[in-house]
């Protein structure tokens, strides 16, 4: 608690800061202009040298698993469509920057690793996608079809950020960063060791406040004896639920952040992250109550956890922050590097 508490004041402090920031940090200019860059400054000052242009030589290959074809989308289309299956276009123009650039590249990392190491399943591509369920992306004629009058104010929003982040990507020491992102926090994000193993110094927990603002940061799901039985069982067959009902859930393992770890059912210990799948719940941040025989799970967030939580993102570029100051909020120590 002393560790959240911890962060929330400097995240607030952060914000209160932001004015005095904006001073002495450069707001990035349309790329259709002349930029100049710095390869060794950080995320949140850096200037980009990326051409103009829609990046037709930068190209992503993408199967759509919904066709089983493969698609070529050139950079342009891709931070537009990415960014419109991930975000409601609703947001800030910045969190929508914050959102093209994370997706940019993870996938681009996605993509230098499918093309050293092809998977014969992708068919040459880099990565999948169902594009007909708006799923990593979405192409230009589905926004029309989904979007109907409002078509031409959400394209051109999208073109607009598209333009102030293409050619930038985040790195660490030189390489394409894991820029992994969901969309809600429980307050505080996750240590990627802790979800995930391995030590990444860009995915380590920040507070994230503004979260618990947001629609379905908080949910609950109610299991009767019989209903959570039968959920787990269906994931883990080697259960025995001998014991009555209330001695089924026993000691969880929690994360600083508060995601459960490990718990221990019906005398198993459970990894936090199966548990959650097998229940459906929303985040691995959840608490249990049993009461009448039926089991309530109290779930904060929504995701893994893991990097930027686009609500969060959102709610500090309401608050008038740019996209480079999200990203570096996100992704400490990160540099915004032309590609």
């Amino acid at each position: 608690m002393k560790e959240k508490c911890i962060l929330g004041i400097s995240f607030f402090l952060a914000l209160l800061l932001l004015p005095l920031l904006a001073l002495s940090v450069p707001r990035q200019p349309s790329l259709s202009s002349s930029e100049s860059s710095s390869r060794d400054e950080p995320a949140s000052s850096q200037e980009s040298s990326a051409p103009a242009g829609e990046g037709t030589e930068d190209v992503f290959r993408i199967l759509d698993t919904s066709t089983d074809t493969v698609l070529e989308v050139n950079r342009m289309d891709f931070l537009r469509g990415a960014a419109a299956a991930e975000m409601p276009l609703s947001f800030e123009t910045q969190a929508l920057c914050a959102q093209m650039v994370a997706s940019y590249t993870y996938y681009g990392r996605l993509r230098e690793n499918a093309r050293k190491n092809p998977d014969p399943a992708l068919k040459g591509a880099d990565f999948s996608a169902n594009i007909q369920n708006w799923e990593k992306y979405t192409t230009k004629e589905q926004m029309e079809e989904r979007w109907g009058d409002q078509f031409s104010e959400y394209f051109e929003k999208l073109t607009q950020a598209a333009e102030e982040v293409q050619g930038l990507a985040l790195t660490y020491e030189g390489e394409w960063i894991d820029a992994t992102y969901y969309a809600i926090s429980a307050g505080t994000t996750e240590n990627a060791k802790d979800i995930w193993g391995g030590d990444l110094p860009y995915l380590t927990a920040v507070a994230s406040p503004g979260d618990a603002l947001a629609p379905g940061y908080r949910t609950t799901e109610v299991f009767s004896s019989q209903e959570l039985q039968e959920a787990l069982s269906a994931s883990f067959s080697d259960l025995s639920f001998s014991q009555s009902p209330e001695e089924w859930l026993g000691d969880m393992t929690r994360s600083a952040s508060g995601s459960v770890l490990s718990a221990e059912v019906c005398g198993q210990t459970l990894p936090g992250e199966q548990l959650r799948w097998a229940l459906g719940l929303r985040s691995q941040n959840f608490t249990v109550r049993f009461q009448e025989d039926s089991f309530t799970f109290t779930v904060l967030g929504y995701g893994h956890g893991v990097g930027m939580s686009q609500t969060g993102a959102q709610q500090m570029a309401k608050q008038g922050a740019s996209f480079r100051e999200i990203l570096s909020w996100y992704y400490p120590g990160t540099r915004l590097s032309p590609v």
